[in-house]
Protein backbone atom coordinates (compact mmCIF):
# COMPACT_ATOMS: atom_id res chain seq x y z
CA UNK A 1 0.00 0.00 0.00
CA UNK A 2 1.47 3.49 -0.67
CA UNK A 3 1.81 5.36 2.30
CA UNK A 4 -0.26 8.27 2.92
CA UNK A 5 2.69 10.06 4.00
CA UNK A 6 4.34 10.35 1.34
CA UNK A 7 4.71 14.10 1.26
CA UNK A 8 5.72 14.70 -2.53
CA UNK A 9 2.09 13.25 -3.46
CA UNK A 10 0.07 14.48 -0.87
CA UNK A 11 2.09 18.16 -2.09
CA UNK A 12 2.66 17.86 -5.50
CA UNK A 13 5.19 20.16 -6.77
CA UNK A 14 3.44 21.02 -9.81
CA UNK A 15 0.04 21.39 -7.94
CA UNK A 16 -0.49 25.14 -8.57
CA UNK A 17 -0.40 25.03 -12.35
CA UNK A 18 2.02 28.06 -13.59
CA UNK A 19 2.48 29.01 -10.04
CA UNK A 20 5.30 26.57 -8.24
CA UNK A 21 4.74 26.49 -5.09
CA UNK A 22 7.79 25.03 -2.74
CA UNK A 23 7.51 21.03 -2.35
CA UNK A 24 6.45 20.24 0.91
CA UNK A 25 8.94 18.90 2.83
CA UNK A 26 8.90 16.79 6.24
CA UNK A 27 9.82 19.52 8.20
CA UNK A 28 9.61 23.43 7.41
CA UNK A 29 11.65 24.65 4.99
CA UNK A 30 12.65 28.19 4.82
CA UNK A 31 11.00 28.70 1.18
CA UNK A 32 7.78 27.09 2.84
CA UNK A 33 8.38 29.46 6.25
CA UNK A 34 8.67 32.03 3.67
CA UNK A 35 5.09 31.23 1.91
CA UNK A 36 3.18 30.31 5.47
CA UNK A 37 4.69 33.83 6.43
CA UNK A 38 3.17 36.15 3.64
CA UNK A 39 -0.04 34.18 2.96
CA UNK A 40 -0.64 34.20 7.34
CA UNK A 41 -0.39 37.91 7.31
CA UNK A 42 -0.65 39.80 3.58
CA UNK A 43 -3.01 37.27 1.85
CA UNK A 44 -5.88 39.43 1.78
CA UNK A 45 -4.42 42.78 1.24
CA UNK A 46 -1.06 41.61 -0.80
CA UNK A 47 0.66 43.90 0.98
CA UNK A 48 4.56 44.72 0.41
CA UNK A 49 6.91 43.61 2.90
CA UNK A 50 10.78 44.77 3.01
CA UNK A 51 12.47 41.85 1.84
CA UNK A 52 15.14 42.72 5.25
CA UNK A 53 11.67 42.49 6.91
CA UNK A 54 11.22 38.91 5.77
CA UNK A 55 15.17 38.19 6.59
CA UNK A 56 14.04 38.93 9.95
CA UNK A 57 11.11 37.15 10.92
CA UNK A 58 12.99 34.60 9.14
CA UNK A 59 15.40 34.36 11.41
CA UNK A 60 13.61 34.42 14.36
CA UNK A 61 12.18 31.04 12.97
CA UNK A 62 15.93 29.85 12.55
CA UNK A 63 16.48 30.78 8.99
CA UNK A 64 20.38 31.71 8.12
CA UNK A 65 20.27 35.12 6.23
CA UNK A 66 21.54 33.52 3.36
CA UNK A 67 19.10 30.92 3.43
CA UNK A 68 16.33 33.43 3.48
CA UNK A 69 17.42 35.45 1.04
CA UNK A 70 17.96 32.40 -1.14
CA UNK A 71 14.26 31.21 -0.63
CA UNK A 72 12.58 34.48 -2.01
CA UNK A 73 14.64 34.68 -4.78
CA UNK A 74 13.45 31.38 -5.50
CA UNK A 75 9.80 31.93 -5.04
CA UNK A 76 10.57 34.97 -7.15
CA UNK A 77 11.60 32.73 -9.62
CA UNK A 78 8.89 30.27 -8.78
CA UNK A 79 6.43 32.95 -9.63
CA UNK A 80 5.12 32.82 -6.16
CA UNK A 81 6.18 36.73 -4.98
CA UNK A 82 6.94 39.77 -7.09
CA UNK A 83 9.46 42.12 -6.23
CA UNK A 84 9.82 46.01 -6.55
CA UNK A 85 12.93 48.13 -5.61
CA UNK A 86 12.99 51.46 -4.18
CA UNK A 87 16.64 52.99 -4.18
CA UNK A 88 18.49 50.26 -2.63
CA UNK A 89 15.72 48.29 -0.71
CA UNK A 90 13.50 45.94 -2.42
CA UNK A 91 9.91 44.39 -1.27
CA UNK A 92 7.93 41.51 -2.08
CA UNK A 93 4.52 40.20 -1.79
CA UNK A 94 2.23 37.08 -3.32
CA UNK A 95 1.51 37.39 -7.01
CA UNK A 96 -1.97 37.26 -7.83
CA UNK A 97 -2.01 33.77 -8.68
CA UNK A 98 -0.32 32.64 -5.76
CA UNK A 99 -2.61 34.70 -3.67
CA UNK A 100 -5.80 32.83 -5.55
CA UNK A 101 -4.36 29.86 -4.87
CA UNK A 102 -3.43 29.62 -1.57
CA UNK A 103 -7.18 31.43 -1.11
CA UNK A 104 -8.22 27.75 -2.68
CA UNK A 105 -5.85 25.74 -0.46
CA UNK A 106 -6.54 27.50 2.93
CA UNK A 107 -10.35 27.52 2.91
CA UNK A 108 -10.28 24.00 1.79
CA UNK A 109 -7.85 23.14 5.18
CA UNK A 110 -9.54 24.96 7.73
CA UNK A 111 -13.21 24.35 6.77
CA UNK A 112 -15.34 22.05 8.85
CA UNK A 113 -15.93 18.89 7.60
CA UNK A 114 -19.08 18.01 5.94
CA UNK A 115 -21.81 16.05 7.75
CA UNK A 116 -23.77 15.09 4.37
CA UNK A 117 -25.26 10.96 4.66
CA UNK A 118 -23.38 8.64 2.80
CA UNK A 119 -25.26 6.36 0.17
CA UNK A 120 -22.90 3.70 1.12
CA UNK A 121 -21.29 3.60 -2.68
CA UNK A 122 -17.78 4.62 -3.94
CA UNK A 123 -16.40 6.44 -6.59
CA UNK A 124 -13.50 4.12 -8.48
CA UNK A 125 -10.86 5.71 -10.82
CA UNK A 126 -9.28 2.98 -12.67
CA UNK A 127 -6.17 4.21 -14.51
CA UNK A 128 -3.75 2.74 -17.10
CA UNK A 129 -0.28 4.78 -18.03
CA UNK A 130 3.09 3.37 -19.67
CA UNK A 131 5.77 2.70 -17.52
CA UNK A 132 7.91 5.11 -19.49
CA UNK A 133 5.41 7.88 -18.16
CA UNK A 134 6.94 8.07 -14.76
CA UNK A 135 6.39 11.76 -14.66
CA UNK A 136 2.87 11.89 -15.89
CA UNK A 137 2.03 8.54 -13.47
CA UNK A 138 3.40 10.60 -10.41
CA UNK A 139 1.85 13.90 -11.21
CA UNK A 140 -1.89 11.90 -11.38
CA UNK A 141 -1.35 10.18 -8.32
CA UNK A 142 -0.67 13.41 -6.46
CA UNK A 143 -3.59 15.15 -7.59
CA UNK A 144 -5.85 12.05 -7.06
CA UNK A 145 -4.65 12.87 -3.22
CA UNK A 146 -5.33 16.21 -2.87
CA UNK A 147 -9.13 15.70 -4.21
CA UNK A 148 -9.34 12.85 -1.22
CA UNK A 149 -8.53 9.71 -3.04
CA UNK A 150 -6.25 6.47 -2.21
CA UNK A 151 -5.03 3.58 -3.77
CA UNK A 152 -6.65 0.55 -2.59
CA UNK A 153 -4.27 -1.20 -5.69
CA UNK A 154 -1.89 0.10 -8.10
CA UNK A 155 -4.09 1.35 -10.57
CA UNK A 156 -7.24 1.51 -8.72
CA UNK A 157 -8.03 4.93 -6.78
CA UNK A 158 -11.66 4.77 -4.68
CA UNK A 159 -12.88 7.77 -2.56
CA UNK A 160 -16.27 7.41 -0.41
CA UNK A 161 -17.82 10.95 -1.97
CA UNK A 162 -19.48 11.12 -5.46
CA UNK A 163 -18.22 13.39 -8.24
CA UNK A 164 -18.92 17.16 -8.39
CA UNK A 165 -18.76 18.95 -11.74
CA UNK A 166 -15.30 20.27 -9.94
CA UNK A 167 -14.24 17.08 -9.72
CA UNK A 168 -14.94 15.78 -12.95
CA UNK A 169 -13.47 18.73 -14.83
CA UNK A 170 -10.54 18.03 -13.02
CA UNK A 171 -10.39 14.68 -13.78
CA UNK A 172 -10.47 15.35 -17.63
CA UNK A 173 -7.48 17.29 -17.37
CA UNK A 174 -5.39 15.09 -15.38
CA UNK A 175 -3.82 12.52 -18.08
CA UNK A 176 -2.78 11.29 -21.17
CA UNK A 177 -3.47 7.77 -20.78
CA UNK A 178 -6.78 5.26 -19.73
CA UNK A 179 -8.80 6.56 -17.20
CA UNK A 180 -12.31 5.30 -16.62
CA UNK A 181 -14.85 6.94 -13.49
CA UNK A 182 -17.63 4.71 -11.83
CA UNK A 183 -18.98 4.72 -8.82
CA UNK A 184 -20.34 1.40 -7.14
CA UNK A 185 -21.22 -0.22 -4.05
CA UNK A 186 -18.84 -3.18 -2.24
CA UNK A 187 -20.15 -6.47 -2.11
CA UNK A 188 -18.72 -8.42 1.21
CA UNK A 189 -17.49 -11.67 0.57
CA UNK A 190 -16.47 -14.75 2.27
CA UNK A 191 -12.87 -15.15 1.45
CA UNK A 192 -9.51 -15.56 3.06
CA UNK A 193 -8.24 -13.07 0.67
CA UNK A 194 -9.51 -9.83 -0.02
CA UNK A 195 -9.43 -5.91 0.58
CA UNK A 196 -12.03 -3.95 2.34
CA UNK A 197 -12.26 -0.59 0.23
CA UNK A 198 -11.29 0.96 3.79
CA UNK A 199 -8.14 -0.61 3.69
CA UNK A 200 -6.67 1.84 1.03
CA UNK A 201 -6.61 3.99 4.20
CA UNK A 202 -3.76 3.65 6.95
CA UNK A 203 -6.56 4.97 9.83
CA UNK A 204 -4.93 3.49 12.97
CA UNK A 205 -1.56 6.09 11.36
CA UNK A 206 -3.87 8.91 10.78
CA UNK A 207 -5.73 8.50 14.46
CA UNK A 208 -1.66 8.49 15.62
CA UNK A 209 -1.21 11.77 13.45
CA UNK A 210 -4.10 12.90 15.01
CA UNK A 211 -2.55 12.20 18.61
CA UNK A 212 0.51 13.37 18.20
CA UNK A 213 -1.20 17.26 16.73
CA UNK A 214 -3.24 17.06 20.12
CA UNK A 215 -0.74 16.25 22.76
CA UNK A 216 1.71 18.76 20.66
CA UNK A 217 -0.62 21.45 20.96
CA UNK A 218 -3.03 21.30 23.81
CA UNK A 219 -1.51 23.33 26.52
CA UNK A 220 -1.42 26.80 24.11
CA UNK A 221 -4.17 28.06 24.27
CA UNK A 222 -4.27 28.35 28.19
CA UNK A 223 -0.30 29.93 27.50
CA UNK A 224 -2.14 32.25 24.95
CA UNK A 225 -5.01 33.33 27.02
CA UNK A 226 -3.01 34.45 29.64
CA UNK A 227 -0.87 36.33 27.65
CA UNK A 228 2.17 34.35 28.11
CA UNK A 229 3.17 34.21 24.14
CA UNK A 230 3.83 37.09 22.74
CA UNK A 231 6.03 38.74 20.02
CA UNK A 232 8.14 35.95 17.56
CA UNK A 233 7.15 33.27 19.64
CA UNK A 234 3.47 34.03 18.72
CA UNK A 235 4.23 34.24 15.09
CA UNK A 236 6.64 31.05 15.35
CA UNK A 237 3.77 29.20 17.06
CA UNK A 238 1.24 29.83 14.64
CA UNK A 239 3.20 29.33 11.90
CA UNK A 240 4.31 25.65 13.00
CA UNK A 241 0.52 25.20 13.82
CA UNK A 242 -0.64 25.78 10.64
CA UNK A 243 2.30 23.62 8.78
CA UNK A 244 1.19 20.68 10.90
CA UNK A 245 -2.27 21.29 10.76
CA UNK A 246 -2.91 21.73 6.86
CA UNK A 247 -1.65 18.01 6.35
CA UNK A 248 -3.99 16.84 8.47
CA UNK A 249 -7.13 17.35 6.37
CA UNK A 250 -5.19 16.35 3.21
CA UNK A 251 -4.05 12.93 5.18
CA UNK A 252 -7.36 12.61 6.63
CA UNK A 253 -9.90 11.95 3.41
CA UNK A 254 -12.87 13.18 5.06
CA UNK A 255 -14.43 9.23 5.46
CA UNK A 256 -17.86 8.79 6.49
CA UNK A 257 -18.40 8.45 10.36
CA UNK A 258 -19.82 5.26 9.87
CA UNK A 259 -16.46 3.69 8.57
CA UNK A 260 -14.17 4.93 11.33
CA UNK A 261 -13.72 3.88 14.33
CA UNK A 262 -15.44 5.90 17.71
CA UNK A 263 -13.89 8.79 19.46
CA UNK A 264 -12.39 9.79 15.93
CA UNK A 265 -10.50 13.02 16.69
CA UNK A 266 -11.19 14.92 13.67
CA UNK A 267 -13.12 17.43 15.49
CA UNK A 268 -10.95 17.65 18.48
CA UNK A 269 -7.85 18.44 16.21
CA UNK A 270 -9.79 20.90 14.41
CA UNK A 271 -11.23 23.12 17.78
CA UNK A 272 -7.48 22.83 18.88
CA UNK A 273 -6.01 24.00 15.80
CA UNK A 274 -8.67 27.59 15.99
CA UNK A 275 -7.96 27.83 19.50
CA UNK A 276 -4.26 28.29 18.76
CA UNK A 277 -4.22 29.67 15.35
CA UNK A 278 -7.07 32.34 16.19
CA UNK A 279 -5.78 32.65 19.71
CA UNK A 280 -2.33 33.78 18.74
CA UNK A 281 -3.05 36.31 15.78
CA UNK A 282 -3.23 39.34 17.72
CA UNK A 283 -0.30 39.11 19.48
CA UNK A 284 1.47 37.47 15.98
CA UNK A 285 0.02 40.77 13.85
CA UNK A 286 2.00 43.56 16.22
CA UNK A 287 5.29 41.42 15.86
CA UNK A 288 4.99 41.48 12.12
CA UNK A 289 3.77 44.62 11.66
CA UNK A 290 6.65 45.85 14.17
CA UNK A 291 9.32 44.19 12.28
CA UNK A 292 8.10 45.37 8.82
CA UNK A 293 7.84 48.84 9.73
CA UNK A 294 11.11 48.67 11.50
CA UNK A 295 12.38 48.33 7.87
CA UNK A 296 9.92 50.38 5.90
CA UNK A 297 11.26 53.45 7.54
CA UNK A 298 8.96 53.35 10.18
CA UNK A 299 5.00 53.29 7.83
CA UNK A 300 3.14 50.77 9.05
CA UNK A 301 2.55 48.23 6.33
CA UNK A 302 -0.95 46.50 5.76
CA UNK A 303 -0.50 43.66 7.61
CA UNK A 304 -3.52 42.06 8.71
CA UNK A 305 -3.57 38.56 10.65
CA UNK A 306 -6.32 36.11 9.58
CA UNK A 307 -8.50 33.99 11.62
CA UNK A 308 -9.91 30.57 10.75
CA UNK A 309 -13.17 32.22 9.68
CA UNK A 310 -11.63 34.98 7.73
CA UNK A 311 -9.26 31.77 5.62
CA UNK A 312 -13.44 30.21 4.97
CA UNK A 313 -14.90 33.62 3.39
CA UNK A 314 -14.23 34.40 -0.24
CA UNK A 315 -10.92 37.05 -0.35
CA UNK A 316 -11.98 39.99 -2.80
Amino acid sequence: MTSPYDIDEIFPEDAAGAVRLPRRQAGNSPQGLAVTLLADYTLRTRAWLPSAAIVALLAEAGVSEAGARTAISRLARRRVLESRREGRHSSYRLTRAAAAFLVVGGSAIVSPAGTRPWDGQWTLIAFSLPQEESTLRRGLRGRLRWMGYAPLYDGLWISPHDLTEKTKARLAELTLGTLTVFRARHVELDAAIRRNPLDAWDTAEIARQYEAFIRRWSTTPPRAAGGRITGAEAVRARTEVMDTYRRLPILDPQLPARLLPPGWLREPARELFVAVYDGLAEAAEQHVRAVASRHDGGRIPDVRAHTVAALTTSFS
